[in-house]
């Protein structure tokens, strides 16, 4: 088999162990927790069919393969959970030398490639990356909201800490951070968001 082939290939069945990576959030109507590669499909669907509300125009090939790629890393540095504020301490260290393992089973150029597109979506500079950013919010956003608010009861996160994560959201989308803030304000009044 040609090298770069073989390449490809090892690539491919090593980001198959992404669907043994499980976050905090759970799957809509209360099922079990979702896996990083349901994250990321669902994600990058949302982003195809929401794309008419990105702040500026974006190419939605792009913000696509970064919501696809952009989670492979927690194969090596695990989940993190967003409200985790011992983890996010060494977050970006785990996460840099999983990119360095993982993306090193491609051809160098392919390599080049998908860790330059990974540090876009980290950096979240570009409308492509602000915008995948936007969605990386409200995809929990809205799994959490259809399961009354439960992960968040089950943490005991707060309404701050939730804001100060969806604020961001605006950065890509203004409509999107709008409904982001319906959601929430309905999980304050319920109580399944407990305020400051």
């Amino acid at each position: 088999m040609e090298e770069r082939l073989k390449k490809q290939l090892a690539f491919s069945l090593e980001i198959d162990k992404e669907k043994n990576i499980f976050r905090q959030t759970h799957l809509s109507g209360h099922g079990r927790n979702e896996n990083d590669a349901e994250h990321a499909w669902h994600m990058a669907i949302m982003a195809y069919l929401l794309r008419e509300y990105a702040n500026e125009p974006v190419d939605i090939g792009r913000v696509m393969l970064m919501c696809l790629i952009h989670d492979i890393v927690e194969i090596d540095a695990g989940d993190t959970y967003a409200y985790d504020e011992e983890g996010l301490k060494t977050q970006k260290e785990r996460e840099e030398r999983a990119k360095e393992r993982i993306f090193s089973l491609l051809p160098e150029d392919q390599k080049k490639e998908l860790s330059a597109l990974f540090d876009e979506f980290e950096a979240s500079e570009s409308a492509e990356s602000r915008y995948a950013h936007a969605l990386d919010n409200l995809q929990p956003l809205i799994l959490n909201d259809s399961n009354q608010g439960s992960d968040w009861k089950e943490h005991d996160v707060t309404a701050e800490k939730v804001y100060g994560r969806q604020r961001k959201t605006r950065l890509g989308s203004e409509a999107l951070y709008r409904i982001s803030d319906e959601i929430l304000q309905k999980h304050i009044r319920e109580g399944n968001l407990r305020a400051d």
